[in-house]
């Protein structure tokens, strides 16, 4: 099978039947699979899609409404094409647009190839800080992908299948992949405004994207080498700590009282501080050490290669 369609909706029964027969329309004449995941909706959702399922079609309903990282992930982990695609439930992403970035990844020999909505039919309320997020997380990832709120995305199922999706790390895929050593580009997508139904994100999010953007930095930089970030931090204080209290030390043997010193304090807390560091850094790498061992490999394979014996 060629593609796998996943595609995650929650309370969108009013876009199923239309979307269903874009879809047909635009993969006439692939080998495809369409994955609804219906992320525990309360509308007619999974009654649209067995409406309008085809030989095509698969569903999973999940118990309750796990978000969009969740529903995503479940249908990545059935798909069974050699190449998979994520795409919104809503119309808004253009299912003709799939052959498009299809042709890109195959021509450039690219992983992944990421949707950019250049000209977003959005209201402005969530376009500003869209683009505010991505500037953000283009700046501190250095993965120079321009929409990283676009779902619509192809990629090899490799790749895919190794994001290790979980919390609301749908939006940083290009960076989970790239920490698989993906090569990626985007491409640009036409976008529609939403036609029924509601939509499901909110101005909120945006603190949700910060934090979220703080722990994919920690993953990029340290997360094979946690030493790395608490050794040195740790060892810094510890020194600054030392200092002072030697400091003071010699102070205390010229005769002057330091009891009370705010100074003391501040040393003391330094040194215990620096200690923890070293010591949870320390509890990260062992961590580390267990997670690999138990089969984990810190590392994807693109492709292999047996050479021919030669007569």
């Amino acid at each position: 099978m060629e593609l796998s369609l996943v595609i995650p909706v929650h309370n969108e029964a009013e876009n199923i039947g239309e979307l269903s027969g874009r879809i047909r329309s635009a993969m006439n004449g692939h080998s495809y699979e369409v994955i609804w995941v219906d992320d525990g909706s309360n509308d007619r959702t999974a009654e649209e899609i067995r409406k309008h399922s085809d030989a095509e079609t698969r569903m999973i309903c999940l118990s309750r409404n796990f978000g969009q990282t969740a529903a995503m992930s479940a249908g990545i982990d059935i798909a069974q094409g050699e190449f998979i695609v994520t795409l919104d439930g809503d119309q808004q992403n253009n299912p003709d647009d799939i052959l498009v970035l299809l042709k890109q990844l195959k021509e450039g020999e690219w992983d992944l190839v990421a949707g950019y909505r250049k000209d977003r039919k959005d209201s402005f309320l969530r376009t500003i800080p869209s683009r505010l997020a991505n500037w953000l997380i283009r700046s501190i990832s250095g993965v120079t992908v321009r929409d990283y709120g676009c779902t619509l995305k192809v990629f090899r199922s490799q790749y895919a299948k190794n994001l290790e999706l979980h919390g609301e790390m749908h939006r940083f895929i290009p960076i989970l992949a790239a920490l698989q050593g993906a090569r990626i580009i985007d491409w640009e997508v036409s976008h529609a405004p939403r036609r029924h139904g509601k939509s499901k994100y909110g101005l909120g999010r945006t603190f949700n994207v910060l934090s979220d953007l703080f722990l994919l930095y920690f993953f990029q930089k340290y997360f094979r080498r946690p030493i790395h970030l608490f050794g040195p931090l740790g060892m810094f204080t510890l020194l600054i700590g030392t200092a002072i209290c030697v400091y003071l030390l010699g102070v205390k043997i010229s005769g002057e009282d330091i009891w009370g010193r705010p100074l003391l304090i501040l040393g003391v807390l330094l040194v215990l501080a620096g200690i923890q560091f070293l010591t949870f850094g320390l509890l990260a790498e062992l961590m580390m050490r267990l997670y690999f061992s138990s089969g984990r490999r810190p590392y994807t394979i693109k492709s292999t290669f047996v050479g021919t014996t030669r007569t």
